[in-house]
């Protein structure tokens, strides 16, 4: 064995950052410990990020800005880590963090990280299934394991996955940590034309992903809060239709987001725009519009108002096609004894002539005169369908993610404009062309009923 967890060299890695996402926050510190048959080695590094190191960052970590003043940037150390990791398996505590993080620095420079990943967190929860906490610090608590530097710096804290490693070790034994480790290792068969780098860079964070097929064209879109794992489970998956999926992907993308309101948003307004033919079928829209009501000669009538046209006026919908709207409007009819003569639905003889409706007993007899409360009966009907005016005076937002660095999901007029990290970005994105879109309409509608307390007037938005 080239050491005594695993058959393959390891290499323990931490990092300190100035946040928390990999395309705009950079590595303050790197941490290694080399493990293989010859014993194990350390590493360790300041790394100079180019930008301000927030105030309860320095705080967290220790690393100051005065710290890294004069460490290298990152560039400069490059190789040397490259050099550190290159064939060995990469081991890290919620290791998708770190080696998104590096793999980003490396892209940077034209470099590329490629190397299995073992998640410390996974392999805990695989070996003490009892436990329900396996942070590093519940980790440290637990197995009594000791440090001598600062807790959140990288090299102790790489140190202190190796004393993990130790308790497994003693716990397990060699055999049964081997297996383990070689169990979280394994991937499932990918499809044949999907190129594997894009495996290696699937991020464990909250968001959509789409498959793609041949001529770019999308197969499936979905969402979850592990874009890895669910995408690797699709294609573990003996499901005919999973297996046929699989068969058919091409190529994969993907959009991460601060958390699951981020995650639905997106996925119905792609769903609805790409229409993925291995997603459930949706509703099509032939001809998005609602009614408007008016009156003529004194009584109300429905006139059809494709969407494009509707304006500040109220209106009843949205219906998905006039075929829609109009199904609506004649269950209204029959079940509040309306008369489609009187609508303007149906011909109107000159001489007042009953309709046919009235015959049957279906109609009150506004035709004949005899139905003085028609137009009251019938906008209280249309009432339930009324398009709700936008209820503040400009945009709003729910802010979603970690309270120190929330993202914040922008709507106005019941259109969903985007997501933003910081308030200086909200006149970019307000300038931005809209779209109403009716699947989105109602899921915040569904969203502003249950969080409607937590909504956010952009003006008022400190952040």
């Amino acid at each position: 064995m080239n050491n005594p967890y695993f058959s393959f060299p390891l290499v323990l890695i931490d990092l300190e950052t100035t946040g928390a996402n990999p395309n705009t926050d950079r590595i303050t510190e790197v941490g290694i410990v080399q493990i293989d048959e010859q014993g194990s080695r350390s590493w360790s590094q300041l790394v100079n990020p180019g930008k301000e190191i927030p105030a309860f960052i320095q705080e967290l970590t220790g690393i100051s800005n005065e710290m890294v003043a004069d460490a290298p940037p990152f560039a400069d150390i490059a190789e040397q880590v490259l050099e550190l990791l290159q064939g060995r398996v990469f081991v890290a505590h919620n290791a998708r963090f770190d080696y998104g993080f590096l793999k980003q620095e490396f892209k940077r420079l034209d470099m590329r990280l490629q190397a299995q990943v073992l998640c410390t967190v996974k392999l805990s929860r695989k070996l003490y299934p009892a436990e329900h906490k396996h942070s590093l610090d519940a980790l440290i608590a637990r197995y009594g394991l000791t440090f001598s530097g600062g807790r959140h710096r990288a090299l102790t804290d790489a140190e202190l996955l190796q004393q993990f490693l130790d308790v497994a070790l003693k716990d397990h034994g060699s055999e049964v940590l081997h297996q383990a480790i070689a169990e979280l290792l394994r991937q499932p068969a990918l499809p044949p034309a999907l190129d594997p780098a894009q495996i290696d860079e699937l991020p464990e964070s909250s968001g959509v992903y789409i498959f793609y097929g041949s001529d770019d064209v999308a197969l499936y879109i979905g969402k979850n809060h592990n874009i890895r794992k669910r995408v690797l489970a699709h294609f573990g998956d003996a499901n005919p239709k999973e297996v046929q999926l699989a068969k058919r992907t091409q190529r994969l993308a993907w959009h991460e987001t601060s958390g699951e309101l981020g995650a639905v948003l997106l996925e119905t307004s792609l769903v609805s725009q790409l229409e993925p033919s291995y997603n459930p079928p949706q509703r099509r829209i032939k001809e998005l519009g609602a009614w408007r009501l008016a009156a003529k000669d004194d009584v109300l009538q429905p006139y059809w108002t494709p969407w494009a046209e509707v304006g500040s006026e109220p209106v009843f919908g949205p219906f998905r096609s006039r075929r829609e709207a109009a199904n609506v409007l004649n269950k209204m009819i029959d079940g509040h004894g309306l008369c489609r003569q009187v609508l303007g639905l149906e011909p109107k003889p000159k001489s007042m002539t009953p309709c046919s409706a009235f015959l049957e007993g279906r109609c009150r007899g506004a035709c004949v005169g005899r139905d003085m409360t028609h137009n009251a009966r019938f906008s209280a009907a249309m009432e339930r369908y009324r398009f709700p005016v936008w209820p503040y005076k400009g945009a709003v937002a729910l802010a979603e993610g970690p309270e120190w660095a929330p993202v914040l999901q922008v709507f106005d007029q019941w259109c969903y404009l985007g997501a933003i990290n910081h308030i200086d970005e909200l006149a970019t994105l307000m300038a931005k062309p809209r779209k109403f879109e009716l699947d989105v309409f109602k899921l915040i509608q569904k969203e502003f009923k249950k969080q409607g307390h937590k909504l956010q007037k952009l003006g008022e938005v400190n952040l």
